[in-house]
């Protein structure tokens, strides 16, 4: 087997593999001697099947397999001996093709982007400030407020008044298509929040301006994807007897209103609130500073960049924005969308960082622990409810998603790292002072 370069260029490698006739021959051979013993034809005893005959039987395919094997075991030989880590899965071409037949060397063409040499980063003289928020009495009044309003009851509108949307009508009801009863469409006294969604679509506007001591007739029908068959699509009546429209009040912030919330009285749930809002605003005061760590090393180090990183990093760029101006169109039903120097600016900016941070991590063993991987999957899953099972099999037999879902983890990992070795300090501001931070991060 014999590797010849064929072009060192800046990070660009090129490499020729050549496997000898003889040298596939060989592999060949020992795969057939090493599965000869277990072998069983007509005509013969197991194990005793001629070699002649073993390679006219099963030569063709081990053939193949035992090229892939040589071309792979040179290129991981290479990779060894040199070094080098692919930016990007290598291109490898067959130089002969579908001319190629056996009994001809095999020869190979690979070529790639190696990652470049990061520098090794002196990160003590960073200074980075971190900004403290307090929560302040008139916050945490107004979450309490919120709560409340979301822990809302129901109190009986005045007699004669009419329900508007938002109002809870208190009603019997009996279902029925083509004047039979169904199942599952009767109820007693059922409280339906007008404007939830709970109920079929046009069930819930049939019921504003209704009174207690009405009855009415409501006439659906149900989608054509409606969970029981036997009433998707069809026209329903539901007879209605209302007997109280309740206009809703938001819940008194006392001792009851916190142990809906699980806290022991009203003390405990402020301090629940106030400690809830500064881990919001520690988070907001992170990604600021993280900004500004991003800033630092992205003035302190240089390296060259491997250009389909580039490429590929500035192309996405210019979808996303691209697709962020023209929300109406969906998938990639359109012209290609150019990058432009600014977009291109950006790529190096977010390749560079990136293969730094990666280096980082690498060099200082910064791992995602399964404990980890396993959280942010159930993160995800409770975006799909009901679907949790098979969001989670989609992510085990998907790398690409399992990386989407890594790579995140991995950078806040490795920022928080760097943070402990830079020189940090703390700076009390206010909220408005942090949102305004917070908006400049959005601006750039």
């Amino acid at each position: 087997m014999q590797v010849t370069e064929t072009l060192n260029e800046g990070l660009k490698r090129g490499y020729q593999i050549t496997v000898t006739a003889d040298e596939l021959e060989a592999k060949v051979t020992e795969k057939l001697i090493e599965a000869q013993p277990e072998v069983e034809m007509k005509g013969f005893r197991k194990g005793k099947v001629p070699m002649p005959l073993l390679k006219k039987q099963f030569g063709q395919r081990l053939l193949g397999e035992a090229m892939q094997e040589a071309v792979d075991g040179a290129m991981n030989e290479h990779f060894e001996a040199t070094g080098d880590r692919p930016a990007a899965q290598p291109d490898v071409q067959m130089e002969a093709g579908e001319d190629w037949k056996e009994g001809d060397d095999v020869v190979v063409n690979l070529s790639y982007e190696a990652l470049p040499d990061v520098p090794d980063t002196d990160l003590s003289d960073i200074k980075l400030e971190k900004m403290v928020v307090k929560a302040g009495d008139d916050e945490v009044e107004d979450a309490l407020k919120n709560l409340a309003e979301t822990a809302q009851d129901f109190e009986d509108r005045k007699k004669g008044s009419k329900a508007k949307d938002g109002d809870q009508v208190v009603f019997d009801f009996l279902g029925k298509v083509d004047d039979e009863p169904f199942e599952g469409g009767k109820a007693e006294e059922y409280p339906l929040v007008l404007g939830s969604g709970s109920f079929i679509p046009g069930f819930e506007e049939q019921l504003v301006g209704v009174k207690a001591g009405d009855e009415l007739d409501v006439t659906v029908t149900f989608p054509e994807d409606y969970g029981a068959e036997n009433l998707a699509g069809k026209q329903a009546v539901f007879e209605c007897k209302i007997h109280a429209v309740k206009q809703p009040k938001a819940a008194e912030i006392d001792d009851e209103l916190a142990k809906k919330f699980g806290a022991e009285d009203l003390a405990a749930l402020k301090t629940q609130v106030s400690e809830r809002l500064e881990a919001e605003y520690a988070g907001a005061a992170r990604a600021v500073m993280k900004r500004a760590l991003l800033d630092e090393l992205d003035k302190k180090v240089d390296f060259p960049l491997p250009e389909g990183l580039l490429d590929a990093e500035a192309g996405q760029i210019a979808h996303q924005l691209w697709h962020e101006e023209n929300p109406d169109v969906e998938g990639h039903d359109h012209d290609k969308v150019e990058p432009t120097d600014e977009h291109k600016t950006l790529a190096a900016r977010r390749v560079k960082l990136g293969l730094l941070l990666a280096e980082l991590g690498r060099k200082n063993d910064i791992e995602v622990t399964d404990a980890e991987m396993t959280q942010a999957v159930m993160n995800q899953a409770r975006q799909y409810p009901g679907q949790e099972r098979q969001f989670f099999e989609f992510v085990q037999q998907n790398a690409q998603m399992r990386q989407q879902l890594q790579a995140p983890i991995f950078e806040d990992k490795v920022v928080d790292w760097v943070f402990e070795q830079a020189e940090t300090s703390e700076k009390e501001v206010s909220k408005e002072d942090l949102q305004k931070a917070v908006d400049a991060l959005d601006d750039e």
